[in-house]
């Protein structure tokens, strides 16, 4: 085995909840440099454990959450986590990073990640610290929020920790739950939450233990993170001031702000729903992750209204279009109420926002009655029908049950003109709440995506960081694409140290730190490498599971022609076949099926996958 870099502990903690029998491994040290940690050391477990022939809720699925080596050290954003297993809604791999503490504590406690199997005989949850772990009974958390969940452990536990965990939807095996916790972060996408209700798993808490983290070098390490935090304190961001709400002055400009589930891009009380406008009209306090400063995530209370006295977390962008714009909500508070209603549900948003916005349309035109839903009235903005709606999603109730398999199968089970409403990918997720058809290179990489998300647009990538030229026509799909193929393997890369890319100042800032902290000497191109490793190894994962070409396209209301806003009479879809099979070619892929090319893996360092893809 190779010599352990700075900035790892070389352990990996494994928990078996069907046997209950927990061990500690070594950390195979010679593959770090090639999947670094986070999102990469997940691909690799994840292919290695999960054949083709275990299902998402399998007891022989993985649910696996690693840190990276930038995890407990100084340097803003490290405190994320990266969670990786193969998720419901596509039946593939499925990874999500979520920040605040647990990268950090779960490091702190003696490890670098920590893989789950098995199902428990009944509800557990995990406490990790100081080298060890326990499993505890969590029956008397059942039905609990996953902010009351979170709450709840940490009363027991002795020292400051953090908790992620699941509520009733993940109880309940809606296949869009969510991992929640550090009051307000989340792993979202792809149904993670529901694979760990699979396992009877109500949450996982890592304790702040005694653990030092060694870096290569401690003098440059001293002094790099005195000069990032100087350059970091200096960053202005509208971001920083006002949260990623920030965005929708934005999105309604471009016309990417998702209107009544995209019949409009029309949305005239939209900056009632900026930032600003927020942090104006209600009470707002900071609550940092760990060692970041700029605190752009916030609590908020909500003081006037039916809502008068309600404390929860500030919403997001996402959180703000899903449950503002995209459902026709026009009141603020509302809004705030609802997406807090969700998160403590246990869902993600993005999905949860368009299965109720695609009841609304059917609603609307009459391919739903009051009576499919169980008489819940489900009128554009109807504030009231959207709690009830969400509380028959989390529980399984009634309707509930099929909207709580996401919009793409509830919405081909209904079927008729009902189907052509929904929004979705044809590999089973709904987008981020944006309206991808004002902004295709995130259309193109939510579809093309290996892991139920984006994974090349998020951040503003910033082309020119690689020395690349920025797209000269942002409204021919293959040029897009082609600058997607491109930028491929940039965010892997950053989901793999992983580090939050709100505290990125450039890309190739945290490619010095990492050198510093490991001792090595990577440079940017051995960095992007990196990034497309993990890229490949999750696609081979997913052909081996199931993936076709024909997956990788949009639903027929997802990629249809805006009738009106900025993006009027744009349309991709003439030339889909021609952006996919350009950006397959662009990222050494067959033009014809999508499978990474011997040749590709080969230069990757990874010719054990070809097996893979015949297989």
């Amino acid at each position: 085995m190779a010599e352990k870099p700075g900035g790892y502990l070389g352990r990996v903690l494994r928990v078996n909840l069907g046997s209950e029998k927990i061990t500690i491994e070594p950390l195979d040290h010679s593959i770090l440099r090639k999947f670094v940690g986070g999102a990469g050391l997940g691909a690799r477990y994840l292919y290695e454990e999960v054949p083709p022939s275990v299902e998402w809720s399998d007891p022989d699925n993985r649910l696996a959450f690693f840190s990276g080596p930038f995890g407990g050290t100084r340097y803003a954003g490290s405190g994320m986590i990266s969670v990786v297993s193969k998720g419901p809604m596509t039946h593939m791999a499925g990874s999500s990073q979520a920040n605040g503490f647990f990268g950090t504590f779960l490091k702190f406690s003696g490890f670098d990640g920590v893989i789950i199997q098995g199902a428990a005989s009944d509800w557990k949850y995990l406490r990790i610290h100081d080298g060890t772990a326990e499993l505890r009974d969590a029956r008397d958390l059942l039905g609990r929020d996953t902010l009351e969940t979170e709450n709840i452990i940490r009363s027991r536990l002795d020292r400051q920790c953090s908790v992620y965990g699941i509520g009733p939807a993940g109880e309940n095996l809606v296949r869009y739950a969510a991992i929640f916790g550090d009051h307000g972060h989340v792993a979202a996408h792809n149904g993670l939450g529901a694979v760990m209700g699979s396992k009877k798993l109500k949450a996982v808490a890592a304790e702040r233990g005694h653990e030092k983290i060694e870096v290569a070098d401690p003098e440059r390490y001293a002094a790099a993170v005195k000069e990032f935090a100087r350059k970091f304190h200096k960053m202005q961001h509208p971001l920083f001031q006002y949260g990623t709400a920030d965005l929708v002055g934005l999105a309604k400009k471009l016309g990417w702000l998702p209107v009544k589930n995209y019949t409009t891009s029309e949305f005239p009380e939209f900056e009632k729903f900026t930032g600003e406008s927020i942090r104006r009209n209600f009470k707002t306090k900071s609550t940092p992750c760990w060692a970041c400063r700029k605190g752009h995530t916030c609590s908020i209370q909500i003081e006037e209204g039916p809502f008068a006295g309600f404390e929860g977390e500030e919403p997001d962008y996402e959180g703000v279009a899903a449950m503002g714009s995209l459902i026709g909500q026009t009141d603020p508070a509302t809004t705030i109420y609802l997406c807090n209603m969700v998160d403590r549900l246990g869902m993600d948003i993005n999905e949860s926002g368009y299965v109720i916005a695609w009841l609304m349309e059917c609603y609307e035109k009459g391919y739903l009655k009051k009576s499919d839903l169980d008489g819940v009235e489900m009128t554009w903005g109807n504030g009231g029908a959207v709690m009830e709606m969400l509380k028959k999603i989390a529980y399984r109730d009634g309707c509930g049950d099929l909207l709580a398999e996401g919009v793409k199968r509830a919405s081909e089970k209904i079927g008729g003109e009902a189907a052509d409403c929904a929004v979705y990918t044809l590999k089973g997720a709904s987008p981020r709440t944006h309206d991808h058809r004002a902004n295709w290179p995130e259309l193109i990489d939510t579809c093309l995506s290996n892991t139920g998300t984006i994974e090349v647009t998020g951040g503003a990538p910033k082309p020119e960081e690689l020395g690349l030229e920025p797209v000269k026509n942002p409204a021919d799909p293959v040029e897009v694409s082609g600058m997607n193929a491109k930028l491929n393997g940039k965010g892997q890369f950053l989901d793999s140290l992983p580090l939050c890319r709100f505290c990125m100042q450039d890309f190739k800032s945290p490619i010095e730190a990492l050198n510093i902290i490991t001792g090595w000497d990577m440079d940017i191109a051995e960095a992007i490498d990196a990034g497309r490793r993990v890229v490949n190894q999750f696609r081979v994962f997913n052909f081996r599971h199931g993936l076709t070409k024909e997956m990788e396209a949009p639903s027929v209301r997802y990629g249809s022609t805006p009738s009106d806003g900025p993006a009027e009479g744009r349309a991709i879809m003439p030339q889909w076949n021609a952006l996919r099979r350009n950006y397959y070619e662009q990222m050494g892929w067959d033009p014809e099926t999508g499978k990474p090319l011997p040749e590709t893996l080969k230069k990757l360092g990874l010719p054990d996958l070809i097996p893979g893809l015949s297989s």
